[in-house]
């Protein structure tokens, strides 16, 4: 004999088709419950709400009273489970990532249910191998535990008074840098609104870059002020050199333009700066925001060898984009020279020839170790010696 449930007064309207629900919990699909009660028209109720879940019902006078009998349907009716279309995904691993994400799928949670009728939302980055990684939730994890407040980590009011011509050397390079964590904010943000939410791992960390990004424009703008100043010469090459990663529209072209090239190149500018600092908050600022952009930079790498290692003639592609753009910047004039000689100054740490010569064999020390860096990180993505320190060569003068 089937289960019964007793719904008594209460209406289907006010709540009783949950203690149906659980009931039929009870049974397997094709298993039958009873349903008895006392509230005027819950027939009716219980047939619409049986049609709707796809479940058959039958109602029948027994021993004086209405009961009807409820056989538990195989599938919700006009309902289909994601995981059961995501292509290569085995349906029973759960949180598998599909190979394509559905425009059907919409924002629903990976996994859920999605009911027939809802509206299809189409993201134009769909594909997992266009921008996935396995490390993302990893690095996004990691990027929760490392924020910092700028408030309560760096000495605003530490003590310090530079000569003039120091501090107007630490304003250009910070107004350098501004504009250049413009750039890497927008890139990320720009494709975080053309993302499938499938891949919300990829997408909490795009998002946490974004934040990311916002903090370092902040802080560089409040070091910029501390002295009263305000920021210094922005030039057109170092625009136009920018302008080219905002236009670049293949997400995995974009992350290795400015993550494995140019914010790694950038990793280095900020270890150098934090070395040279002639102020504690300037040191301060440039430690924190380097280790932000290394793990930005992870990313960029762990995501094009993924593609790499199911594409690789993706290859031939990322060469041509680094020589495609150091053909449009070759009427530009490269870094801005008020930032190469700020540079020197910083890392002569003096106003003398003696100082100012060590200080500009430390700079092209830096050039040198940024190129190196770059070729290593080519080499790691596949590209043979020879090939890695031809793009490496190619790679901006702006450094970013």
């Amino acid at each position: 004999m089937p289960p019964i449930i007793d719904i008594e007064n209460l209406g289907l309207d006010a709540g009783a088709h949950l203690l149906i629900k659980h009931g039929l919990l009870a049974v397997p699909p094709g298993g039958e419950i009873s349903v008895v009660g006392r509230c005027p028209g819950w027939e009716a109720q219980l047939s619409a709400w049986c049609r709707n879940q796809g479940h058959q019902v039958t109602v029948a006078e027994q021993d004086g009273r209405m009961v009807a009998r409820v056989t538990r349907g195989s599938a919700a009716a006009g309902r289909w489970r994601g995981a059961l279309h995501t292509g290569h995904t085995d349906p029973a691993q759960s949180g598998a990532v599909a190979a394509q994400a559905q425009a059907c799928w919409g924002l629903a949670a990976r996994g859920a249910t999605v009911e027939a009728g809802s509206p299809a939302i189409h993201f134009r980055l769909d594909q997992k191998m266009e921008v996935w990684s396995d490390s993302a939730a990893d690095l996004y994890t990691q990027a929760v535990a490392a924020q910092w407040n700028p408030d309560a980590v760096i000495d605003w009011d530490a003590p310090f008074e530079l000569p003039d011509i120091v501090e107007d050397a630490v304003v250009q390079v910070l107004t350098y840098m501004i504009e250049n964590e413009e750039a890497a904010l927008i890139v990320p943000a720009r494709f975080l609104g053309q993302l499938h939410p499938h891949f919300r791992e990829v997408q909490a960390l795009l998002a946490i870059q974004v934040a990311d990004e916002a903090r370092h424009i902040h802080v560089f703008t409040r070091r910029v002020r501390l002295k009263g100043r305000e920021p210094a010469l922005s030039t057109a090459g170092g625009q136009t050199s920018l302008k080219t990663l905002l236009d670049e529209p293949d997400f995995s072209i974009a992350q290795f333009l400015l993550s494995v090239l140019g914010e790694g190149t950038f990793v280095s500018l900020l270890h150098f700066l934090h070395a040279h600092a002639p102020d504690p908050v300037t040191r301060q600022v440039a430690r924190l925001a380097a280790r932000d952009e290394a793990r930005h930079v992870a990313f960029g790498m762990m995501h094009l060898m993924s593609r790499l290692d199911q594409e690789p003639q993706f290859r031939t592609r990322l060469a041509n984009a680094v020589q495609s753009r150091n053909d449009a910047l070759a009427g530009t004039s490269g870094l801005n020279e008020e930032v190469f000689d700020a540079l020197i100054l910083l890392a002569a740490g003096e106003f003398t020839p003696t100082a100012i010569a060590a200080g500009y064999v430390r700079v092209q020390q830096l050039m040198l170790d940024m190129s190196d860096g770059r070729q290593a990180r080519l080499e790691k993505l596949g590209f043979g010696k020879e090939t890695a320190l031809q793009l490496s060569a190619l790679h901006t003068r702006n450094f970013m």
